[in-house]
């Protein structure tokens, strides 16, 4: 591959798994430190001294992995020695200083911040969280850099409650947010101190933006999709219009990426023709486009999504305006380079991954699909285009979204055909709409044409996502599988790039190393037997897997598995199927142990010394009497139970000496 031949490729790839490494495995700031000092150190002397290309070649790649760890280091909050997570504990009420930050998309009870600290307890401190307030009527939005206080308690990121659930803690501390704390408008007061920077002007022209554009009656389903298009907020758009994006495979125009900055771009330079291209002429259109870019990146809000387009396109504009060619290549690895430098935590976030392999696929593979065919009109080469970029961004990112979402919208193609060609002119108009509206005059006929032209457009999506058929959900991935794609994918096209014998054979042992790595991944799973307790507010469920097979007992008479995100979680992560389904029973054998069950019945077996013991939906027992007449070594409780009975059980296990886990509190119980 030509890319690699790019000495700035290796030290990307390099600082990259330094970064990855210490994120797994953190180093101290000292030895992250002290390691990069002997690196450089190296470097220094293959250089100046010893005059080795090749050692210097390895001081190199050493210095560019101890650069990851130490960059890590000084970027990983927690250590701080004021951060909140050294000051506080669990179960404990603190007066906290808190200053709101980005609006998050609310939950059914919650509208939702990140929250950084400023002080507790009358101590200065840092860290993020995220701050939950109750809805009620006024549902209240606050600006970003208000400064709130309050006393709460901090909730710290749990662990998935049920198997094979999203990880949100994990999610949530890649952003380093390790905590949440809920309010409400009433019990905090808001300060006088308001902290005012880059963000805070941004959301406050993108908050007038939205409130002009209100006055104008602009519908709410369409007015949110404008604000996702142009201003790269999302939270105001319903989750049947998200579902609809994401089933049609157009959920990437909703995100401000390449896309949109890459238009804004071309209007801008459109605009700037009219200057001279004379030295002065050039410096003054690359210094207003570079300042429009990050003005919009700014007013977007600096997404993961967003700085990696502005940056990107920041190069191609000096390129462009400086009279010099820009290799796609350099652009994009001098731009991550530089985003990852100063946010590391980015490498982790799941839109910054999709987006670089999309827009590197595209740029690798592009090419090579439209040499198959070159039409002779222009205008059916314009959507032979769309049709290879899209092929070539799909395969791409097909890997890591199967592995993330366990699905594929297999109308992709359909979509992007359709909708692009439009997307242009509703950019074109919502671009022009959305400048005029920061300025408070937005002609009646323009909003009404954009609101025409985004109904149009939910419309065409919708129609596409109907066809459930091409949607393929529930398709099991690992990490393995996914890395050994990977290696298949780029191995082939490789080999269809320099068709020859040796690529042909690298080609030929990737597909095998796929194949041994997916039959893996299957047997280490199907190998298993397990008994799981599932946490499951309504209803009790349970299941007995043994390999691929599942019995599921459950209190629910008609269970929809479809319909039940834990359990297809379960089933998809462990690659096996439902072979029936149970009501729940009051005593299980599993692997040479006794399992009972009380359910609202009350009803229980006596005498049997059950080595675990289910309480689920709420039974009106005596727990110390059944505890004495069934002896169990271990009490389990699920969801499905009153909060009240739950503490009282607690309390008792404590008393009688009983291990006691509350699947609301520990999540999932496994045997």
């Amino acid at each position: 591959m030509k890319v690699m031949q790019f000495p700035l490729a290796k030290i990307s790839i390099a600082f990259c798994l330094g970064l990855t490494y210490t994120h797994f495995l953190p180093i101290s700031l000292f030895l992250s430190t002290l390691f990069l000092s002997i690196s450089i150190a190296l470097l220094i002397v293959f250089q100046f001294v010893i005059k080795k290309s090749r050692g210097f070649a390895f001081a190199v790649i050493t210095t560019s992995i101890a650069l990851g760890f130490w960059i890590t280091s000084i970027h990983f909050e927690p250590n701080q020695s004021n951060h909140f997570l050294h000051l506080t504990k669990e179960d404990s009420l603190f007066v906290s200083e808190i200053q709101l930050g980005e609006r998050m998309k609310s939950s059914t009870k919650n509208s939702r911040y990140i929250g950084h600290i400023l002080s507790i307890n009358e101590k200065e401190s840092c860290g993020k969280v995220i701050v939950n307030f109750a809805k009620d009527k006024t549902n209240e939005k606050l600006e970003n850099g208000t400064v709130i206080g309050l006393k709460t308690e901090f909730y710290l990121n749990r662990n998935p409650i049920n198997p094979n659930q999203f990880d949100y803690g994990k999610y949530l501390e890649n952003q380093q947010i390790y905590a949440q704390v809920y309010t409400d408008y009433k019990s905090i007061y808001i300060s006088s101190k308001s902290s005012k920077g880059i963000q805070y002007y941004g959301s406050k022209i993108r908050n007038t933006i939205i409130r002009n554009l209100e006055k104008r009656h602009f519908k709410k389903e369409e007015l949110s999709i404008v604000i996702a298009l142009i201003l790269g907020q999302q939270q105001d758009i319903s989750k049947e219009v998200l579902l609809d994006y994401q089933y049609a495979g157009a959920i990437h125009i909703l995100s401000v990426s390449g896309l949109h900055v890459g238009f804004i771009l071309l209007f801008i330079v459109t605009l700037l023709k009219p200057i001279s291209n004379n030295k002065r002429g050039l410096i003054f259109k690359l210094t207003i486009t570079l300042l429009a870019l990050w003005s919009f990146g700014i007013i977007a809000g600096l997404a993961p999504s967003v700085v990696r387009s502005v940056t990107m396109f920041s190069f191609v504009a000096i390129g462009l305006f400086l009279k010099r060619s820009v290799n796609i290549y350099h652009s994009l690895l001098v731009s991550m380079f530089l985003i990852l430098l100063f946010r590391p935590s980015f490498l982790f976030d799941v839109g910054f991954q999709l987006s670089y392999l999309a827009l590197f696929f595209i740029v690798w593979l592009q090419p090579l699909f439209a040499s198959v065919w070159t039409p002779k009109y222009k205008i059916v080469n314009y959507f032979w285009e769309i049709i290879t970029v899209s092929f070539a961004a799909q395969i791409g990112t097909l890997p890591l979204s199967i592995y993330y979402f366990h699905q594929f919208p297999g109308l992709f193609f359909v979509t992007n055909l359709i909708i692009l060609p439009m997307l242009s002119i509703i950019l074109a108009i919502a671009l022009v709409v959305v400048i005029l509206a920061g300025l408070d005059y937005v002609p009646l006929f323009l909003t009404q044409l954009l609101e025409k032209s985004i109904q149009l457009l939910n419309s065409i999506i919708s129609w596409v996502a109907s066809f459930e058929g091409f949607i393929f959900k529930d398709i099991p991935m690992d990490s393995l599988m996914m890395s050994t794609s990977y290696l298949m994918i780029i191995s082939i096209f490789i080999w269809m790039k320099k068709p020859n014998y040796r690529n042909l054979v690298v080609a030929l042992i990737s597909v095998l190393i796929f194949q041994l790595g997916s039959l893996y991944s299957k047997y280490g799973v199907q190998t298993e037997e397990e008994f799981i307790v599932f946490n499951q507010k309504n209803q009790s469920l349970i299941t007995e897997r043994n390999a691929s097979e599942v019995i599921v007992f459950t209190s629910e008479k008609d269970l929809k598995l479809h319909n039940n995100w834990s359990l297809q979680s379960y089933l998809v992560g462990n690659f096996c199927e439902v072979e029936k389904i149970n009501l729940v029973s009051n005593l299980y054998h599993f692997k040479g142990k006794k399992i009972a069950l009380i359910d609202s019945s009350g009803i229980y077996l006596k005498l049997i010394k059950p080595d675990v013991l289910i309480l689920t939906q709420s039974p009106k027992v005596n727990l110390k009497r059944v505890i004495e007449q069934c002896q169990p070594k271990q009490i389990v409780v699920d969801a499905s139970n009153y909060s009240s009975y739950k503490k009282l059980w607690k309390a008792t296990c404590e008393k009688e000496k009983i291990p006691f886990h509350d699947t609301s509190e520990k999540g999932f119980y496994k045997l």
